[in-house]
């Protein structure tokens, strides 16, 4: 069923549930005003009756103008004055010479006024009993009025409620359904426009309404992720490319050889170094290979860490050894300055490639002679309020170029785009960084050295040290 449609249902039956409670209040509130109205007529007469009957002489109880019993009286006057055993003592035309009331209601009215509505030789009357004092005796007035006058306004009443309730409900639906789809029109719109963008749409903006109201605001919001899908897509589509083009080198490289290797008359030797260059660009495609699949993995939101208490001092110690063998007598050292009481919780497996990462990139930019320089302290994230551990890589080199810095951490960039990827690798070593840091809750950032050279500052908030 469409919105339009349930909402103009909705209001209606809501509109003729608030008609009916309102018509149903009204009602009865008619009716206790003309019952009050014919009370307060009723009370004033009673009480000039029983003023009437305490002046009347003893043993004649005046009842009305003419006296009891005549046929003069107006029949709307009817009136009775009883015993307080229920003989009738006296009464008007219409009243008759039986009591109106019964036993019990005689017995109460001895003491305090009786108001009863009931019917009486056919027509509707109201009537009220109450005590009075005649000759030194309590008798029992009762005077009643006809209630046609009343009972006719709530009929009038009732019918404009049953009468015009249905037309009043059908309008609040009509105008519901009008209402709603006025509300609904720039839905619509958006509807449309969102059906009709593509993939390749690049102007995908959603017409945003002057009314300043909720639905502006969603058209607002659907703008923003539209546009965040569009950089998503971006992103991705530059990734595929970027990652495609990094796989092609190496696949080159490897089939050029393997081609190489291939044709006769080639030496031992020669086959042999075909097979070692081979080698070389296969252990290049698993390391991309790896690297894409964990920032995948990491996208995806996969876990990525297995967390456990270990000392940093050890494994940095570690992962300085292993970078100086990759590096081999390159012409910087690796020096460390890390307490050896500092313990951590976090992923050893990761922190060990963040740090590979960090220092392949620094003996890789620096100087003949001098030191990448590696410290680890204990310190407290601001931001957080807790204790963390910052590990800084610091070197001697020419540092990252100005306009490289706010990249450094994006896939597939390069400081020198010139360089070749043998020497540069794939432009995946920060990302991989920033990657693993993030997946710890920790940050890490890339500056310059006013003296020369770069620093690359690791925080893991997430990081518990401990002595």
């Amino acid at each position: 069923m469409p919105l339009r449609l349930r909402l103009a249902i909705l209001f209606g039956l809501g509109a003729a549930g608030v008609l009916a409670v309102a018509g149903i209040g009204f009602f009865f509130q008619l009716r206790a005003s003309l019952d009050a109205s014919l009370d307060s007529t009723l009370q004033a007469r009673s009480e000039a009756l029983a003023v009437r009957l305490a002046q009347s002489p003893v043993g004649q109880p005046p009842v009305g103008q003419p006296p009891a019993g005549s046929t003069a009286a107006e029949p709307d006057d009817a009136t009775q004055i009883l015993n307080v055993d229920g003989t009738v003592l006296a009464f008007s035309h219409g009243a008759g010479s039986r009591p109106e009331i019964s036993v019990q209601q005689i017995a109460t009215a001895r003491t305090a006024p009786v108001f009863v509505t009931k019917y009486l030789a056919g027509e509707r009357r109201r009537l009220l009993a109450a005590p009075a004092r005649s000759a030194g005796t309590t008798v029992v007035c009762v005077v009643s009025v006809r209630t046609d006058i009343t009972d006719n306004a709530e009929d009038h009443a009732r019918d404009v409620i049953v009468v015009g309730g249905p037309p009043a409900v059908g309008l609040a639906g009509l105008g519901a359904w009008l209402l709603a789809g006025a509300a609904l029109r720039p839905v619509e719109r958006m509807r449309r426009q969102v059906a009709d963008i593509t993939a390749h749409d690049p102007a995908m903006v959603l017409e945003v309404p002057a009314t300043r109201d909720e639905i502006a605001a969603l058209a607002k919001t659907m703008n923003g992720l539209l546009t965040r899908l569009r950089h998503a897509v971006a992103r991705e589509r530059g990734f595929v490319a970027d990652a495609g083009h990094e796989l092609r080198t190496p696949l080159t490289i490897l089939k050029a050889e393997l081609e190489l290797a291939g044709r006769p008359g080639r030496s031992r030797e020669e086959l042999a170094a075909a097979v070692a260059s081979a080698a070389t660009e296969t252990d290049r495609l698993v390391r991309l290979t790896e690297d894409l699949l964990l920032l995948a993995r990491a996208d995806e939101g996969a876990a990525i860490l297995r967390m456990s208490v270990f000392s940093l001092g050890e494994v940095l110690a570690a992962t300085a050894y292993g970078a100086a063998l990759r590096h081999g007598a390159g012409p910087a050292s690796v020096t460390l300055d890390v307490p050896e009481a500092l313990v951590v919780i976090a992923d050893s497996d990761r922190i060990r490639q963040v740090m590979g990462n960090l220092l392949d990139n620094a003996l890789h930019h620096a100087p003949t002679g001098t030191a990448v320089e590696v410290a680890a302290w204990r310190s407290r994230d601001v931001a957080v309020r807790q204790p963390a551990v910052v590990i800084e890589v610091r070197d001697h080199g020419p540092g990252f170029p100005p306009g490289f810095l706010p990249h450094a951490f994006e896939r597939f960039r390069r400081a020198d785009v010139a360089r070749d990827r043998d020497a540069g690798g794939a432009g995946l070593g920060l990302a991989i960084v920033r990657t693993l840091v993030t997946a710890h809750g920790g940050t890490v950032t890339a500056t310059n050295r006013p003296d020369g050279g770069a620093v690359v500052r690791v925080l893991l908030p997430s990081a518990s040290s401990a002595t």
